[in-house]
C-alpha cells in the first residue's frame, strides 16, 4: 500500500511539472487533459485520481509554476551572500531572464492570463505577488517611512513586472535590450 501511494505521488508530480512547464511557455489556456496526460504516458481516465477538475490542476501548476520561479531568483543568489535591490532589478531585467520564460518569473509570463481566471486562480498569483513586494521591500533600502516604502516596492513590483512583459512581446531585440536598460537604469537611479 505505501508503495502505491509513494508511486502515486510520484505521478501526481510528473503531471503537475509538465503541466507547470506548460503553462509558463505556453498559457493558462493551453492546457488539454488528454495531451497533458499523454505527455506523462498515462491516460486519460487516469487524471482523475490525481485532479478534481482541469480547473484544480490549473490552480495547482500556477501554484507551481510560481514556487519554481521564485525559488530560480533566490537561486540567482548563491554563496549566501544578501542581495541588494540593485543586484536583483539587474538580473530580473536581464536578456537571460527575458529568454527564459519556462524558468524565470511566472508572475510576468502569466499575469495576463490569470487577469482573466477565476477567482481561486487569482488568489494564487495575488499571494505570490504579494510575496513579491515584501521581497523587494525587504531588498530596498529602508530609510523612510514604512508607507513610502511599501509604495516604492509596489511600483518596482508593477514596473519590473511590466518592463519584462514588453520586453518579451518585442520582436526587435536590440529595442527589447534597450527597454530592459532603459527601466533597470530607471529602478537604480533612485
Amino acid at each position: 500500500m505505501a508503495r502505491s501511494q509513494a508511486e502515486k505521488a510520484q505521478t501526481h508530480e510528473r503531471i503537475l511539472t509538465e503541466a507547470a512547464a506548460q503553462i509558463r511557455d505556453d498559457g493558462l489556456e493551453s492546457v488539454s487533459v488528454a495531451r497533458l496526460m499523454n505527455r506523462v504516458d498515462l491516460t486519460h481516465g487516469g487524471f482523475y485520481n490525481h485532479f478534481e477538475s482541469r480547473a484544480d490542476l490549473l490552480v495547482q501548476a500556477l501554484e507551481r509554476a510560481l514556487v519554481d520561479g521564485a525559488a530560480r531568483g533566490r537561486s540567482l543568489r548563491g554563496g549566501g551572500r544578501s542581495e541588494s535591490f540593485e543586484f536583483f532589478v539587474k538580473h530580473y531585467l536581464s536578456r537571460s531572464h527575458r529568454d527564459a520564460r519556462k524558468e524565470g518569473c511566472a508572475l510576468a509570463a502569466l499575469a495576463s492570463d490569470v487577469a482573466r481566471a477565476d477567482d481561486q486562480t487569482r488568489a494564487v498569483m495575488q499571494d505570490h505577488f504579494h510575496g513579491f513586494v515584501q521581497y523587494l521591500e525587504h531588498t530596498m533600502d529602508s530609510s523612510g517611512a514604512q508607507d513610502d516604502h511599501h509604495a516604492q516596492a509596489l511600483t518596482a513590483a508593477c514596473t519590473m513586472i511590466g518592463g519584462l512583459l514588453m520586453a518579451r512581446v518585442l520582436t526587435d531585440t536590440r529595442e527589447s535590450d534597450a527597454l530592459l536598460k532603459t527601466v533597470r537604469q530607471h529602478l537604480t537611479s533612485g
